[in-house]
């Protein structure tokens, strides 16, 4: 047995979990719209499924259009000084110096120029692997939405409900399995958004994952406070 599989997360792994959530959340709360963002999160974690292969691959056109254009530069660099008419005569220290300086700024203008080539690949990656994490963020602020009036209270206690009032319409144990559907979403968004930088090793890139990873533990948290809440009051009036 590859014991590899064990030290990295794949997504193949992953889809079948998302899927099988979106059924039981279905199955239980089929009016609401937690199974729709659930499946939301399935297609997102589908397109993560390709585009993390794509980015842990050289670009191979890339980065054969680069060199061919930093050796033509290059030859046609050669070129120009070999066909130059220097006239025989003796230079200056000045003029020297002068031709020197000129040499090191084309130098340092020719190095700025491959290393902006040479990054290009890493930074177009960069911008698509952001532009999919961001997708990831958005769907947690919204899972976040979906819990949001899912107070403990509501259910446990009875007061006076004013016109904007959330419906009371679940039970403590359906409102705890509500919870809990959320906080595993939020857990799952935080291992999607880690196959960008499994095999992408870029700082940005990383930082992104690490702060939608540090949203979703958030907000699971604040989550399983509102169940620790829920068993406490359940507790008392058993």
């Amino acid at each position: 047995m590859d014991t590899f599989q064990f030290r990295s997360l794949q997504a193949n792994k992953i889809l079948p979990t998302i899927k099988t959530l979106q059924r039981r959340v279905k199955d239980r709360f089929p009016e609401s719209g937690l199974h729709r963002v659930c499946g939301e999160l399935h297609s997102v974690a589908e397109k993560a499924q390709t585009n993390t292969v794509e980015l842990a691959k050289p670009n191979l056109y890339l980065r054969g259009s680069i060199i061919t254009l930093v050796l033509a530069v290059i030859v046609f660099g050669i070129n120009t000084l070999v066909s130059l008419d220097i006239p025989n005569q003796t230079f200056s220290v000045t003029d020297m110096l002068t031709i020197i300086e000129a040499g090191i700024q084309d130098l340092i203008f020719f190095g700025a120029g491959i290393f902006f080539l040479m990054s290009l690949e890493v930074r177009l990656k960069r911008r698509h692997a952001l532009d999919d994490l961001n997708e990831l963020r958005a769907l947690a602020h919204v899972i976040d939405m979906h819990q949001l009036t899912k107070e403990p209270e509501r259910v446990l206690t009875r007061g006076t409900d004013t016109e904007f009032s959330p419906k009371r319409e679940l039970t403590p144990y359906e409102l705890t399995r509500y919870l809990d559907y959320c906080s595993e979403m939020l857990s799952l968004i935080g291992k999607v958004a880690a196959l960008y930088v499994q095999d992408f090793d870029d700082q940005v890139a990383r930082a992104a994952v690490n702060e939608i990873e540090t949203l979703a533990n958030g907000l699971s948290r604040k989550i399983w406070q509102k169940i620790m809440i829920i068993h406490q009051l359940e507790g008392r009036e058993s």
